[in-house]
């Protein structure tokens, strides 16, 4: 039998044995019932095969330990309890590791600084005698931004696909935006930042990502997008390349946004919406509104942004966009195709209040909560039909995009086969670099990657042809060949 012929058995087989279960409730089990937390805060992984999970305390400490669920092994990776300002909503409030960690050990922290709240965004690097244990030595501040009021501010910090170092900015809090800084162009609170990480320019630990939309001038160079009140978290979805931000409001609406460089999604003009404030505000044209909102009444408070679901332990949820209010408990999974929403439903209520969510190396989904635990989606009756075995590629490959010719968008598909610093990269007939799609570490796997027809900036490409190249750390590189039609 070839191997076609038998993925195509496993297939059937899923999909007939899939029909004749049925699942088990979403429920949240412990996910390390022997290991104690204080205020954990954000959980994630070091993009380096290790399979460790380091877990986010706000009041200062990051913690490694195996991705084990009977382990008792939890280790004190950093402590940064002299250097933040906790309490409320300061702390430790952000972890990101460097696409390249595993050859260069960086990894980059956002907190509230003792004495003034202001906020650092800094790096570290990894002790050179043992991998479970930072250098705490070792910080080099990238940003220093003063904080007007102890809340919003934001705290998230994570790589995007292009490689660069995104950092999510509060308006600086009280309430109203009282400064009407998520406006203010020329100020980073209220922002959605984005710098590179990997140069310095200017007199600064970092460089400007010449698609940033002030990189020329007009405005703060780091910005990435404006028009923020207190964004609670932000992800990225390596499938599909969409940022989700769940943007917490003022009195009367939650919000959902896609994040795309150059908008402006309305605080404090805009609640969710509804207009706020909307005084020295331009056109409605001028904003880009969210695709989900919800009315903060009730139980309902505060919005907590979380992941789209890449894991195994639920395939129920696979591609969708899980998210949780935090004072009601809820999780709701979002289903966003072909631009639209096409779905929206209540899954499960949390045991306790959500602070955050988070993911391991398998793309499994934390939330971790007020009681201070951290939970994981109970295991569903789906796993394991096809013996379970989940899908690696003989080896890398890049198929012909779909639909080609194409307008407006078009689906690259492409294969993974062991874990590997991906970039994917659009060019013009010219020869000349229209947009960077993936430049980050992935998994084995298969990734489906949509290009809108946008270069860097948003604006609309020309008809004709464009070439995509696919290439990886392995020695890997592929370039096909399709046609814009307009």
């Amino acid at each position: 039998m070839s191997m076609f012929s038998k993925r195509l058995l496993i297939a059937f087989f899923i999909v007939f044995t899939c029909s004749s279960i049925q699942a088990q409730p979403f429920e949240f089990v412990n996910a390390f019932p022997n290991v104690s937390f204080s205020s954990p805060l954000y959980v994630t992984h070091a993009n380096d095969g290790s399979n460790r999970v380091f877990v986010v305390e706000k009041t200062g400490l990051i913690k490694v330990l195996p991705n084990d669920s009977n382990t008792t092994d939890s280790r004190v990776f950093l402590d940064l309890t002299n250097k933040i300002l906790n309490g409320s909503e300061r702390g430790l409030l952000g972890l990101a590791f460097h696409p390249n960690y595993s050859a260069n050990g960086y990894f980059y922290v956002d907190y509230t600084r003792a004495g003034d709240g202001a906020t650092i965004v800094s790096r570290f690097s990894r002790s050179t005698n043992d991998p479970n244990k930072a250098d705490s030595l070792s910080e080099l501040i990238l940003l220093t931004i003063s904080q007007p009021y102890s809340n919003h501010n934001g705290g998230i910090v994570f790589f995007g696909l292009d490689g660069y170092l995104h950092i999510g900015m509060g308006d600086g809090g009280s309430g109203g935006d009282p400064g009407n800084r998520a406006q203010n162009v020329d100020e980073l609170l209220g922002k959605v930042l984005r710098i590179n990480v990997d140069s310095a320019s200017g007199g600064n630990n970092y460089s400007i990502p010449a698609t940033n939309p002030f990189a020329q001038g007009g405005g703060r160079p780091e910005i990435f997008t404006i028009g923020m009140r207190n964004p609670w978290r932000i992800s990225v979805d390596a499938t599909t390349g969409l940022i989700w931000c769940a943007d917490v409001g003022q009195d009367a609406w939650e919000e959902v946004d896609l994040l795309e460089v150059g908008k402006n999604y309305g605080w404090r003009c805009y609640e969710g919406n509804a207009t706020y404030n909307t005084s020295g505000c331009g056109p409605v044209a001028n904003y880009t509104f969210p695709v989900k909102v919800y009315q903060n009444i009730g139980s309902e408070c505060s919005v907590t942004g979380g992941y789209v679901y890449r894991g195994q332990r639920r395939p129920e949820l696979t591609g969708q966009y899980i998210y949780a209010d935090y004072c009601s408990r809820k999780v709701w999974r979002l289903k966003y195709e072909g631009g639209t929403v096409t779905g929206d439903s209540l899954i499960a209520t949390a045991p306790s209040s959500v602070y955050s969510f988070g993911t391991d190396q398998n793309n499994e989904l934390y939330l971790c909560a007020s009681n201070n635990i951290v939970y994981r989606f109970n295991r569903s009756d789906l796993v394991n039909v096809s013996n379970g075995q989940s899908f690696v590629p003989d080896g890398f490959s890049l198929d012909q995009n779909y639909p080609n010719p194409f307008n407006p968008e078009t689906r690259i598909s492409y294969y993974v086969p062991e874990l590997s610093k991906m970039k994917l990269t659009i060019y013009n007939s010219q020869g000349r670099e229209v947009r960077t799609l993936v430049n980050t570490v992935q998994l084995a796997g298969k990734y489906n990657i949509v290009w809108n027809g946008k270069d860097a900036y948003g604006n609309n490409t020309a008809s004709g042809a464009y070439f995509y190249n696919l290439t990886s750390d392995k020695g890997f590189s592929e370039t096909r060949r399709m046609v814009l039609v307009k």
